[in-house]
């Protein structure tokens, strides 16, 4: 719900045209990349969410500066990582970040989750967080606010240019439902399950403009649309454009927002190296000349569904057929394409976090084993504070 006026997750100065922010190394294109998360607060006792968000983000400020901030509701708060030219690196600071804010949280008796929805919900509208972007969102898009208790990760990639960005989403396009299978953490609502492994995506997918993004056919092509969204009252500004993939309109990042909040570091790091590898061999692509699929608007929402149901267990819409296939069988196509894009080092730490997701399944998948045990939400509650910050009752040792 940002209004784009940060600086860091994957952002540094707009560089010349000749720099770094992409390049060739050992025959894969290495990016930069760098990660928003976002976290509900909850009580350790009663397992309710808990509206201090402000007073835990003021807390956390101390060491984490303008990288963590308030959300739309008081029960949320978000961090954003500095961009990083590998793996180990973003997962270092992920888990400062979370233990930062872990901390933070500990001090007032409260515990943060990484979890695309909340486990256990109240009745009526949540807590919105004070603020005139969030009085003007409220006065336009009404109840629609009231259902966005939701948790998301995004991952931005550093592309030199709008033209370039708008060309990689393209070729993007086709595996954002790919994405949702192997992110899918949000499969409570309301203290009920939804029997969907990412309710937090149909939710979301109520914006106006939110969902897979458009094919653009050029930077005019989408300058003209966002305009025109904005002036017909669709749009608060340029930072209300939710769609999945959508490019930074003032530093040179592209961001990849379809993906729930992960519940630990390991899985947001094989999240990122998804969207890292895919980047990558997108911009081969590009500079190839090399035409993106255009798969039917219809049947990329189908595959949203699909995706957001079944998650990495079920079924999977092959958008070049529209015929189900098994969702490994998918994921294991976004796999040989992604990882020639990736550095040998980071493809060692993508197979052994891929063999875990075959063992153990993705966020939701986990979330349910946690209930099955004693058939109890608050064991759902105390796995996700276990798994987001690993230590005594979620709380990081001192």
């Amino acid at each position: 719900m940002e209004s784009e006026t940060w600086t860091s997750a994957g952002v540094r100065p707009a560089p010349a045209r000749d720099s770094n922010t992409s390049y060739e190394c050992g025959g894969a294109t290495a990016l930069t990349v760098g990660v928003e998360e976002e976290y509900l607060l909850v009580d350790p006792v009663s397992r309710e969410l808990s509206t201090r968000a402000d007073k835990v983000v003021a807390q956390a400020a101390e060491g984490l500066g303008d990288r963590v901030t308030t959300e739309l509701t008081r029960f949320q708060v978000e961090v954003r990582t500095e961009p990083h030219d590998s793996l180990t690196g973003l997962g270092a600071e992920l888990r400062g970040t979370r233990e930062a804010v872990a901390g933070a949280a500990a001090g007032l008796g409260l515990r943060i989750i990484s979890s695309g929805t909340p486990v256990l919900g109240r009745p009526g509208p949540p807590p919105l967080t004070a603020g005139v972007r969030y009085a003007q969102s409220l006065a336009t898009f009404r109840a629609l606010d009231h259902e966005q208790t939701v948790c998301a990760c995004h991952v931005h990639v550093g592309i030199p240019d709008l033209a370039t960005a708008l060309a990689v989403a393209n070729h993007l396009r086709p595996w954002l439902p790919a994405l949702i299978a192997l992110t899918a953490n949000s499969p409570y609502w309301d203290g009920q399950d939804t029997g969907y492994d990412s309710w937090r995506t149909l939710t979301w997918g109520r914006w106006p403009v939110a969902g897979a993004p458009p094919y653009f056919e050029s930077v005019s092509h989408f300058e003209d649309l966002v305009g025109r969204l904005i002036s017909g009252g669709t749009l608060l500004d340029r930072g209300g454009l939710y769609w999945d993939i959508r490019p930074s309109h003032h530093v040179p990042t592209l961001e990849i927002r379809v993906a729930d909040a992960a519940p630990t570091v390991e899985d947001t790091l094989l999240l990122a190296a998804a969207v890292k590898g895919l980047a990558g061999a997108a911009l081969s692509a590009v500079r190839d000349g090399r035409p993106a699929p255009r798969p039917e608007p219809e049947l990329l929402r189908a595959a949203y569904w699909r995706a957001a149901r079944d998650g990495v267990r079920g079924g999977a819409v092959d958008l070049r057929t529209g015929r189900l296939e098994p969702a490994a069988e998918h994921l294991d196509r976004l796999w040989r394409t992604a990882l020639p894009a990736l550095a040998p080092a980071e493809r060692g730490v993508v197979r052994a976090l891929r063999e875990r997701l075959g063992t153990a399944g993705n966020g939701a998948d986990r979330q349910r084993a946690a209930h099955r045990r004693r058939h109890s939400l608050h064991d759902v509650v105390d796995h996700l504070i276990r798994r987001t910050v690993p230590g005594p009752d979620g709380a990081p040792a001192s």
